[in-house]
């Protein structure tokens, strides 16, 4: 790629708004370009415009959304004077989209095959057993093992990273020169992260323009040639990676860098604090003055005119120089530098935890889960042994389908183990009906990935919390709605969200909202399974900083589950590690993290995308 090529993509001035009556400007005044062969990634905290951005380039932001644009041109085609008819002709041809969620942007009625072939008829590029044949070629460029298999089988047949290979081999059949990549890798493992991330770094080396959208500054950080960052709708600083994440000029900019979890950042707070009392900025003012605490007046009424041709190192910052202290140093992060060699064997199960009188909170021994599928039994956990002591966070690592939920389901007693036990408080929690569980059940609680599957959406955030704190035994009238209000201060929600429906709720204020429920009972262990997988960098923090003061006013202990190892590191006082069932290593989270003693530890460190771009990285991807 060539930085004096004439753009493939011009943006220039870009405004999106929803509604007439009070139109909401979802986009304003944002400006870039995309040239062949080049990664540009935008970045952001949900609702920063992103994925508006994104769909207005394949005019997919609906039929009652307003867009201007002084220039919106692909490869010298007006985007703007397009019909739908001549949309077609372009939408996923010549400008491809790969959505995060896989399973759902998947027709379920379908084979993976059926679908890539319909896409090439579709576009006149291949029919019969030529749509055939490309359809098998497609899939194993796309990483696809044994494609011919794949190819005939449905998405939920599929594991996670191989469902997001197909969506990348369907939106690549239509050979498409620029590729938009909405979140692609959220919520998959470290491991098929790497593979989705190899993946699209060669579709740039083989001159695709991609566009990556997401909130993983670590992806970013690995396949980015120039990063936007998105806030309030607006772009706020761009320029080359390198940059941007070493030298990050905007406030904002620097607030996501310092809330991604590393190993310097561990036992410290993710998320700064709002400033009390800061005036929200005017249409004109820097969307961000409301939070930054050097906003001044000039900051709220106006901004920096911004550049109508973006190159180099741009900003929307009066003060760029003084706004902040120098971002933290981070390239001699351990967690995400070299590692020890030679590998050692592994260790036995660690069932060190810290154990207080009376002895651990919860022991798992010796557990083994089997599944029958097919007429074939299939080992899903083998002889996994660990404990947690009282006000402990475990961490719970490993890839998809290494048995970390069906480990996790046997600690909450929903399911049995065929072999070994479950102990908790001291005594079997394995084993018994329910009715015996009964008593100790609210002493145990769980915390899911997407909070809004287990809410009824007909209910507001008070009447959850009020069947949560009835069913832990309060009393009707004021001590139920004192505990509400409790509840909800304890994680830090105002109390005017009381009145809203989940669907209301930002997805940080929703997971608020389910560790309130889960605290209504007082427990003493929480299971968080993939708490914050979904959240972007900015509210996770939030969330885990809540987490993390919780645990200290609560002596509440934490089975943490997550594929993401910087936040399993920043949590975690141990850490257990699975593959394929097993439990592969265990140990305190500094020494597994900086002295790994198993390959599969190493591999999973190694594929770690780092939130740093270093000019060898740039190189190795070149």
């Amino acid at each position: 790629m060539s930085v004096t090529e004439a753009p493939l993509l011009s943006v220039e001035g870009l405004d999106v708004t929803f509604g007439r009556v009070e139109p909401v400007r979802a986009v304003r005044d944002v400006s870039f370009t995309l040239r062949r062969g080049e990664c540009l990634a935008v970045v952001g905290e949900s609702g920063s415009g992103k994925s508006v951005t994104a769909r207005t380039l394949l005019g997919l932001t609906g039929a009652r959304a307003g867009v201007r644009a002084r220039r919106l041109e692909f490869d010298g085609v007006d985007l703007t004077a397009l019909s739908e008819r001549e949309w077609r002709t372009v939408r996923g041809r010549r400008i491809g989209l790969v959505l995060q969620d896989a399973l759902v942007s998947l027709d379920p009625l379908r084979t993976v095959g059926a679908e890539i072939r319909e896409t090439l008829g579709t576009h006149g590029l291949a029919r019969g057993a030529e749509a055939r044949e490309r359809t098998l070629a497609l899939l194993s460029d796309a990483g696809i093992p044994d494609p011919r298999r794949r190819a005939a089988e449905h998405p939920h047949q599929l594991s996670g990273g191989l469902r997001q290979r197909a969506l990348i081999a369907s939106a690549l059949s239509g050979t498409p020169e620029l590729l938009v990549a909405d979140e692609p890798t959220t919520a998959l493992d470290v491991t098929v992260q790497a593979q989705i991330l190899d993946l699209l770094a060669r579709l740039v080396r083989e001159d695709t323009a991609l566009l990556l959208i997401s909130h993983d500054l670590a992806v970013v950080a690995r396949l980015a040639d120039r990063v936007a960052v998105m806030y309030g709708g607006r772009i706020v600083e761009q320029g080359p990676a390198q940059d941007v994440l070493k030298d990050p000029r905007h406030p904002y900019t620097r607030a996501l860098l310092a809330a991604v979890p590393t190993f310097a950042s561990k036992g410290t707070r993710l998320s700064a604090p709002a400033p009390e009392g800061r005036a929200a900025a005017g249409p004109d003012g820097c969307p961000y003055a409301a939070r930054c605490p050097a906003a001044d007046t000039r900051c709220r009424t106006e901004l920096p005119a911004p550049p109508t041709a973006p190159e180099g190192h741009q900003t929307l910052c009066w003060h760029p120089d003084t706004a902040l202290a120098p971002a933290p140093p981070r390239a001699a992060d351990p967690v995400f530098a070299g590692l020890p060699s030679p590998l050692r064997k592994a260790p036995p199960a660690d069932l060190s935890a810290p154990v207080r009188e009376g002895g651990p909170l919860l022991e798992v021994r010796e557990v083994s889960k089997r599944f029958r599928s097919g007429g074939t039994l299939h080992t899903a956990v083998e002889d996994v042994s660990f404990r947690i002591g009282a006000g402990e966070t475990l961490g719970l690592v490993g890839e998809s389908g290494s048995g970390k939920t069906t480990t996790a389901r046997m600690v909450l007693g929903l399911e049995e183990p065929d072999a070994g036990s479950v102990r908790f408080e001291g005594g079997p929690w394995s084993g018994l009906r329910e009715r015996q569980r009964r008593e100790r059940r609210p002493r145990l609680q769980v915390v899911h990935q997407d909070p809004l599957g287990s809410f009824d959406p007909r209910h507001d955030v008070r009447r959850i919390l009020t069947e949560a704190v009835a069913r832990a035994g309060v009393a009707r009238g004021r001590p139920r709605s004192a505990r509400v209000a409790e509840l909800l201060g304890q994680v830090g929600l105002p109390a005017r969200l009381g009145a809203r429906r989940p669907l209301e709720l930002s997805g940080g204020q929703r997971q608020r909202v389910a560790i309130a429920r889960a605290l209504a009972t007082r427990p003493r262990l929480l299971v968080c399974d993939e708490p914050v997988s979904a959240l972007d960098v900015s509210i996770q923090a939030q969330v885990l900083d809540l987490l993390a003061q919780l645990r200290r006013e609560l002596d509440l202990a934490l089975l943490f589950i997550s594929h993401d190892l910087g936040v399993v590191h920043h949590v975690s006082d141990r850490v257990v590690v699975m593959k394929d069932g097993r439990l592969v290593e265990s140990g305190p989270v500094g020494q597994v993290f900086t002295n790994p003693s198993h390959p599969y530890t190493r591999e999973l460190l190694i594929s770690l995308p780092r939130p740093e771009r270093t000019p060898e990285g740039q190189e190795s991807r070149a």
